[in-house]
């Protein structure tokens, strides 16, 4: 699943260079959802190699949501973000997330 949510974030990221200017609110919104992600991936990879290490619920909570909300605001007005941030919100739903 990490490969997954990992190549979705890449389109992202290739979508985010072609969107266009963004205003600072969402970059920020943008820049905080990609670091907690990317935590979120650098703790599984820890955990995958130490099987005491584990990542805390409270620690991901709403990861999910807050990328799906980003997605309904860039909808109207940087299209080409709203699918990559619904699939990106939909894999971190089937992880739990």
């Amino acid at each position: 699943m990490d490969s997954k949510l990992k190549a979705t974030l890449s389109s992202l990221h290739s979508n985010l260079a072609e969107a266009g200017p963004l205003d600072e609110e969402s970059r920020t919104l943008l820049a905080q959802l990609d670091g907690d992600i990317q935590q979120l991936l650098a703790r599984n990879a820890a955990a995958a190699l130490s099987p005491q290490t584990s990542v805390a619920e409270s620690e991901t909570f709403g990861l999910a949501e807050r990328a799906q909300e980003l997605g309904a605001r860039f909808a109207a007005q940087h299209p080409k973000l709203e699918p990559a941030l619904r699939e990106l919100g939909n894999i971190l739903a089937s992880m739990g997330i």
